[in-house]
């Protein structure tokens, strides 16, 4: 019998797509992706504006493969460019509203998550929640310190999928993920690598725009000098720079590909280039995982590698190689974000956690 207080609809908009999924505690009966055309997009000057549009189709979608609204208890949406939080489950409030649809940290498609999640509740009668948005904030304060005053280093990064992993490998191991010590890489189109102690990511690079190892699109960390005469070269415009960070940066400058298969099948072909570039990117994730240890003085249960890069056994061999002195290596590939927010939601649903309250 389908128990109603542990059914969830949960949201993850992107920016040309929109994945739902229908959970009954932790089994998903039902997963969608809405593909949105750029012609249709185009039409809406803002994030905000495609709200009408995207809760219209996922309606319609939960309608023609009869899935009634009516029996969900809560509406999971991704967490949106917030003021910065600690980790966990909102429930979806007044203030988290207006800083979403105004973009108070930027606009992104995310933001629509908690949005279109709250107007879809309240026409039922249920719990809205978003889950572990980019802008977790735990950093320890000397975390901080960047050696430039007026500059903080900042924690943005992959949060959702990262406490995601953490938690599913503490009760892997008969614990909780609030009484261990963990070291969380995640290899994606952005990498981030964070220290997890006892619940709490105390440092992590900003994996967003120029901060810890490259990636297949982002520069990650670079000699500030030489980045300087850079910016001050003429050959670039501000939105330019930015785009080399972000977008046109690390592997793709080397490579003019972000695809790590579309490399994989270089290096099988002979390219040694294309191999010292792709063993570069796993030795400074290696180095940040080093990093980690020192800010968990030694203190490591455990080293976890997720994120789509981990389905490549060569690139997660070369970190196990470097890092495998800290502690036990554990691969986790790929990332799941409707199971991560599902196990969210159903944390509050179940009693396990209280939500948060947004202020």
């Amino acid at each position: 019998m389908i128990m109603k207080n542990y059914r969830m609809l949960v949201i993850n908009p992107g920016s040309t797509s929109t994945k739902i999924a229908v959970f009954d505690g932790e089994d998903m009966i039902f997963d969608e992706t809405l593909r949105h055309s750029v012609e249709e997009l185009s039409k809406y000057d803002k994030i905000y504006d495609q709200y009408e549009f995207r809760k219209s189709i996922i309606l319609d979608t939960l309608s023609k493969n009869e899935v009634d609204i009516n029996s969900l208890a809560a509406i999971v949406g991704r967490g949106g460019l917030l003021n910065p939080i600690e980790g966990g489950t909102y429930e979806v409030n007044q203030k988290m509203l207006e800083d979403l649809k105004v973009g108070v940290q930027g606009e992104h498609a995310s933001n629509l998550g908690g949005i279109i999640a709250y107007e879809i509740a309240k026409e039922i009668g249920a719990k809205a929640y978003i889950v572990d948005p980019v802008v977790v904030d735990e950093l320890s304060d000397v975390a901080r310190i960047s050696g430039l005053k007026g500059i903080d280093r900042r924690s943005v990064f992959h949060a959702l999928n990262q406490k995601a992993v953490a938690r599913r490998h503490a009760k892997s191991k008969g614990k909780k993920y609030e009484d261990m010590n963990l070291i969380v890489a995640h290899l994606g189109g952005g990498v981030s690598v964070g220290a997890h102690k006892q619940g709490k990511v105390i440092d992590v690079n900003n994996a967003l725009d120029g901060d810890g190892p490259f990636s297949p699109e982002r520069s990650g960390g670079l000699p500030v000098g030489d980045l300087v005469e850079l910016c001050y070269s003429g050959k670039y415009t501000y939105e330019e720079m930015k785009k080399l960070i972000k977008g046109s940066g690390g592997m793709v400058s080397y490579l003019d590909t972000n695809s790590a298969i579309e490399v994989g099948e270089r290096i099988k072909k002979g390219d040694e280039y294309a191999k010292l570039i792709y063993y570069a990117m796993a030795y400074q994730v290696a180095k940040e995982i080093g990093s980690c240890a020192v800010v968990l003085k030694g203190e490591v249960d455990g080293i976890l590698i997720t994120g789509g890069i981990a389905h490549d056994k060569q690139f997660t061999n070369w970190i196990k190689e470097s890092v495998g002195f800290i502690a036990e290596v554990y691969v986790y590939p790929g990332e799941d974000e409707l199971v991560a927010l599902a196990e969210g939601g159903l944390r509050v649903l179940t009693g396990e956690e209280k939500a948060k309250e947004y202020k």
